[in-house]
Order: C-alpha cells, then sequence, then structure tokens
C-alpha cells in the first residue's frame, strides 16, 4: 500500500461492491459487523491483563474443552453484532452446542454465519496470538420458516465469504468473498481497518512446517513419514523450519504471509482429527485455496467435505500448494487398502 493512500475497509468493500452491480449491500454491511466484533473483542483481549478477564471459566464446550472467560466474551460479542441486523437467520459457535436461531420477532437475514470466537484461547494467560475464525453461508431453507442446522450443514465450498481476525502485535482483518485474499490492519488512534496487505498471494512452497511433534508417537507410519520428511528433507523436499505456535489462527497466518504448511492430523487419542470442520478447517481452507494454497484431510480437500453434525472434527493439513500436496500424496496412497 502507498504510504500516502489510506484506504479502510468500508472504502475498500464499496469499491469491490461497484465491480458487480448484482450485490445488495447486505455482505458488505455483515463484514462491517464482524468489524465491529472484532474492535470490542480487540480492546478486551489488549485489557485482559488489566481486568477480570483473564483464566477458565470452570466448564468445558461441547468438544470438551476447558472454556476461558474470554471465550464466553468473544462468543456473545460476534453474536451480539450481527444478530438483530436483519442479515442473519442463524448463527453457530464452537461454544455453543446446538445453532441459535435469530429470536422469534425479529427480522431473520440471508446469511447464516459459523464462528470459532478465540481459537487458541489456551494460551490466553501466557500472552501469546489468538483469533476468531468465521464462515459466512447463505441460508437454504425457505425464507419464512424457521433456521436451523440444515442451513450450517453446507460444504465449504458454498462459503460465500470467510477469514479470521488476528490479536497478535497487531489486530489484524484478513477476509475473503472468492475475489482473492486481502489483509486489514486496525489503527487503534482512529479505531478503523486499514488495507496492509491487498491481493496476498501464499508461496507454493514454503519455509516453514507447523505441527504438535509431540503427539508424533500417536501418528501413522504415513505421517510420521511426511512430517520426517519436512524436518529432514526427502527427494525434491528441502527441510524445512519447524515454527509451532500452538494457536491455529496465528499458525496458519504466518504461513500464509511466509508460505508453510500446518498438520493436524487424525492419531490414536483424535481418530477422526481435532479441529473442526465448520469453524476452524472450512473457513481457513476456503482462505487459502483464494490465495493459491491448498487445504485437504489427507484424502479430500476440505472444501468438497459435506459436514454430517455440527461439531464435526477433521484431520487437517492446510498451507503452500506444492507442500500439501507433497503430504497428501504420501497419506491418500497409504490410506488405500494394498492388493
Amino acid at each position: 500500500m502507498d504510504g500516502s493512500e489510506v484506504i479502510t475497509i468500508e472504502r475498500f468493500i464499496m469499491e469491490q461492491e461497484r465491480l458487480h452491480p448484482e450485490a445488495t449491500g447486505e455482505l458488505s454491511n455483515l463484514l462491517y459487523d464482524l468489524c465491529l466484533a472484532a474492535k470490542i473483542i480487540s480492546r478486551h483481549v489488549r485489557r485482559a491483563g488489566l481486568t477480570d478477564i483473564l483464566g477458565t471459566a470452570g466448564a468445558v464446550n461441547v468438544s470438551g474443552d476447558l472454556q476461558q472467560k474470554l471465550d464466553l466474551f468473544a462468543n456473545e460479542t460476534v453474536r451480539h453484532s450481527i444478530q438483530h441486523t436483519g442479515r442473519v437467520c442463524v448463527t453457530a459457535s464452537e461454544e455453543d452446542e446446538e445453532p441459535v436461531p435469530v429470536p422469534p420477532g425479529k427480522p431473520a437475514g440471508k446469511y447464516v454465519v459459523l464462528y470459532d470466537p478465540l481459537d487458541g484461547s489456551a494460551n490466553i494467560d501466557v500472552n501469546v496470538s489468538i483469533g476468531t475464525i468465521f464462515s459466512i453461508h447463505r441460508r437454504v431453507t425457505r425464507k419464512n420458516g424457521p433456521a436451523g442446522v440444515a442451513d450450517c450443514l453446507q460444504a465449504g465450498k458454498k462459503q460465500i465469504a470467510a477469514g479470521y481476525i488476528l490479536y497478535g502485535s497487531s489486530t489484524m482483518l484478513v477476509y475473503t468473498t472468492g475475489q482473492g485474499v486481502h489483509g486489514f490492519t486496525l489503527d487503534p488512534t482512529i479505531g478503523e481497518f486499514l488495507l496492509s496487505h491487498p491481493d496476498i498471494t501464499t508461496p507454493a512452497v514454503g519455509k516453514y512446517y507447523s505441527v504438535n511433534e509431540s503427539n508424533w508417537n500417536r501418528w501413522t507410519p504415513p505421517v510420521q513419514r511426511v512430517v520426517a520428511a519436512f524436518k529432514n528433507g526427502e527427494g525434491r523436499i528441502q527441510p524445512k523450519n519447524a515454527r509451532y505456535i500452538g494457536s491455529l489462527v496465528a499458525d496458519f497466518h504466518r504461513n500464509l504471509i511466509s508460505g508453510g504448511i500446518f498438520l493436524y492430523p487424525a492419531d490414536t487419542k483424535n481418530p477422526h482429527g481435532k479441529l473442526r470442520l465448520l469453524y476452524e478447517a472450512a473457513p481457513l481452507a476456503l482462505v487459502v485455496e483464494q490465495a493459491g494454497g491448498r487445504a485437504t484431510d489427507g484424502c479430500r480437500s476440505i472444501l468438497d467435505i459435506s459436514p454430517e453434525k455440527l461439531h464435526q472434527k477433521t484431520p487437517l493439513v492446510i498451507g503452500s500448494k506444492d507442500d500439501v500436496a507433497f503430504a497428501a500424496r504420501i497419506l491418500a496412497a497409504e490410506a488405500v487398502p494394498q492388493k
């Protein structure tokens, strides 16, 4: 971005809208609603050590993860920012067991929002970057009827927008509407997201591999082979540097910008994977593929998976195109029974 030109997210989205005369502006306004939620959560994350918002809330969510106080705050902040605008019919969150439709008597819109309110929240108390991940679909149930699970259980390729907000040394919003990937950095002095990373393209081959190697003994031999190849080099694969923060959105963001691959494979403890398809894997898969990368569960494209359950989990291999292709070749070949 030219240092003399400041482009706010509002101006950017309006300029994008002009390229699509059929656009109604509803999706744009929904993105603004998410920006508001991001600003509120960012403010609280930055003040977390000064207010009574650190620590656990004493409960676990539907996936069995210990809830943090900031998890619950972020969950409610996102919902309240979008639910009463008339643009959304139902929301679903990693923190809630069931979808939450717009309350009776309130206007229901044509969009469905699925989100992980605070990815990486186990790292809150140690000041590691965390984030909000979101996915937007069009409603599939009839307009005058109740919205619910059927609207949420859509394949990732049907997303009309997806992205994430990273709360780190700065607060960044990265999103796609299927027209490339763009990043915006929050300027806290004026309270606006400014275009800082236009047209993000991730390298085809990355510098880094990101995986929790303490799970090595629980992995299958094919997974071990893939990770060993990235660590030590194999054939045309050059050794990569290990970088693992343990916060999906932070690891993903670094690899998106610098090039790399993130893996959270299935293992003996999590035979179906650990990451949530709807709230984490699918939205990040749309982002990475729009940036020239790739995402797979080891056999299928993440975007092709039709979810059967609201909190369905999946293995995830995501990042630079050639690196993911290398991993997928090994994992898919080994998944086919040998005759």
